[in-house]
């Protein structure tokens, strides 16, 4: 979203009726876990206020607490340029601070307003769950290159705080706290409002790709310096594991020797495509390079439905009424092509990992796309490279599953947001287009479910259908838009997009294969194995960073939190001496009752910031 470049706000006396469909203006917001901000949305809808007679009187008409409360907010200031306030703006301010028959308005700072609106109203409304935006689902996909250098550089940055840490911890080697904070900042700045939304123009995103390859380089290198000196010289494989899930499966950033008793996986050729199994599940690919068959081999279920095969390219003609690079409008699904002709394809079977490998041409543009299984895994992996040179085109990938799936659950910020798969009234029709992080995840009421799991996109769609008894639920991810305004060369050239169709999975297998698909391990020729500096127990409890502390102390630094919308118990073990844990702020600031020690108890979805004194 666009908004302005202000700094003051004005307050608002008012008596007039209301008449906007959302039902308050202030309000408390309630978060995925249970916890509540108080909230405020400025009835004058716009983000460039001019403070005219008209806006301030809209605002004033559509305030809905007008019986119980007497200000609102005006985000006064040219935007779409930060500009700013202007000299007529505070004229116009002074003109009404006392004009008979208007809103009286009043410079105020935002942290007075907030102050004084909670004291006013001492007991606000409750909205629960996501404030979905009915507009700009275009800036979940427009400049892929972008979103994907974003994601790749946060968990590269991630990963070299992780394995800088334990190189300090184990070795005594020296934490790099400014290159970090130079990369972090500049990861920061360019997730500004009209970057990351893929909405600015050519000359932008040109410099963003630039900055943020060369953020994603410089991340890589401190991780690959760190895990060089910590693996030592010698010749054995040892696998750093940048992940961590409670529950037994991976415990701890941990460093291991490479080895695998797994069986590998099989191919097997036929006239009609190609059969690829390990000892999980089993995959149909056809001729055509279409999934048709998925099986989870524990339960024998059949995840695909019959005639309707998955792993499809779609191509849509994408011509939003407005502001191109932000909208998708819903009749773009009006005319659809489904991209089934196949330039070549093969197949082969190297170390135990079944592989196909599908080429296609469309209209200006080709792909490549490699299909993995590996030995011991529910995740068939969809490897896309995509040349793309096509103009107000939108590409989505369909998965149509054999699930009556009441709801998708879509991973957020540190845990997931339920939206059901029906549109029974204008609110869920609205929601046409969807966001998630690195998981969606489709499941029946049983527990068995269909994830698809990825390393650079945000935005799906969901339909759920049904013939006769048999109902179907299909999951499409957006991959590439072409938008002409305000870049006419949107996304054209070359992307890399990772997908994973896991098999068989629930909010805790898609949470793991999520993870692991953004944070692959690394494989490093040394002599030591190294222990973890922490491991975790306990059921979906995710670690989700390890650093050292922002004050130099050398103190460790662990963010945990629960990822599966339930209450749990764990224990977070450390591997270093040290003279206690206890609990801080996210920004690392003590508490005045912290809690103390390395037993968890986490609400659901709770996050948890933990200070290891080291002794």
């Amino acid at each position: 979203m666009r908004r302005a470049g202000f700094e003051w706000f004005f307050t608002q006396k008012i008596s007039w009726n209301q008449r906007n469909v959302f039902p308050h203006h202030s309000f408390l917001w309630e978060g995925i876990d249970g916890s509540r901000v108080f909230t405020h949305f400025p009835p004058m809808d716009t983000y460039n206020s001019q403070l005219s007679g008209m806006e301030v009187a809209k605002a004033s008409r559509q305030f809905k607490e007008n019986r119980v409360a007497t200000m609102s907010i005006a985000p006064v200031g040219w935007g779409d340029g930060g500009g700013g306030t202007t000299r007529e703006m505070t004229g116009k301010a002074a003109r009404m601070a006392s004009l008979e028959g208007a809103a009286q308005v009043e410079w105020k700072h935002p942290d007075a307003f907030f102050d004084d609106a909670k004291a006013e109203l001492t007991d606000p409304a409750v909205w629960v769950g996501e404030l979905y935006l009915e507009l700009h689902r275009g800036t979940l996909t427009s400049q892929h290159a972008t979103k994907a250098l974003h994601r790749w550089a946060e968990q590269a940055l991630i990963e070299a705080e992780l394995w800088a840490a334990t190189a300090a911890v184990h070795l005594g080697a020296a934490y790099p706290y400014e290159e970090l904070d130079r990369l972090w900042q500049l990861v920061l700045l360019h997730e500004f409002h009209d970057i990351l939304p893929g909405t600015s123009i050519a000359w932008v995103h040109r410099e963003a790709v630039s900055v943020l390859t060369e953020v994603l380089s410089d991340a890589e290198e401190l991780s690959s310096a760190a895990r060089r000196a910590l693996a030592g010289d010698g010749d054995r494989e040892l696998v750093f594991t940048p992940t961590s899930v409670g529950g037994g499966r991976t415990l701890g950033a941990a460093v291991r020797d490479a080895r695998s008793g797994t069986e590998g996986a099989t191919l097997t050729e036929s006239p009609d495509g190609y059969l690829l199994s390990n000892d999980l599940i089993s995959v149909t690919v056809s001729a055509e390079g279409l999934i048709t068959s998925a099986v989870d081999l524990t339960s024998g279920r059949e995840t695909i439905p019959a005639n309707q095969p998955a792993n499809l390219f779609q191509l849509h003609q994408d011509f939003p009424n407005m502001w191109d690079a932000w909208d998708i409008d819903r009749y773009y699904r009006n005319r659809v092509e489904d991209l089934t002709e196949v330039a070549s394809i093969s197949a082969s079977v190297v170390d135990g990992v079944a592989t196909v490998v599908v080429e296609r041409a469309f209209s200006e543009s080709r792909l490549t796309q490699t299909i993995v299984l590996a030995p011991g895994s529910r995740t068939i992996v969809l490897r896309n490279g995509i040349d793309w040179h096509e103009t107000e085109k939108l590409l989505k990938l369909a998965f149509p599953l054999d699930l009556f799936a009441r709801e998708t659950l879509a991973e957020t910020q540190f845990g997931f947001q339920r939206r059901v798969t029906h549109v029974n009234t204008s609110w869920e029709a609205a929601k046409f287009e969807t966001s998630m992080h690195r998981f969606v995840l489709a499941q029946e009421d049983d527990g068995f479910g269909v994830a698809l799991v990825n390393d650079s996109i945000y935005g799906y769609d969901t339909t759920r259908d049904a013939d006769g008894d048999d109902v179907t639920t299909t999951i499409r991810l957006s991959l590439l838009r072409a938008p002409r305004f305000p870049d006419p060369d949107t996304d054209h050239g070359h992307h890399q997009i990772e997908v994973g169709l896991v098999i068989g999975a629930d909010a805790e297998i898609a949470t793991a294969e999520g993870l692991r698909l953004n944070a692959p391990a690394h494989v490093v020729r040394g002599a030591n194995e190294v222990e973890p500096l922490v491991s975790v127990t306990g059921a979906g409890i995710v670690v989700s960073s390890v650093k050292l502390a922002d004050d130099r102390s050398g103190d460790v630094i662990v963010r945990v939190y629960e990822s599966l919308g339930r209450r749990t118990r764990g224990t977070l073990d450390v591997a270093f001496a040290h003279s206690g844990i206890r609990e801080v702020s996210l920004i690392e600031d003590e508490m005045e009752s912290p809690r103390t020690g390395g037993k968890l108890v986490l609400h659901p979805f709770e996050v948890r910031t933990l200070r290891i004194a080291r002794a």
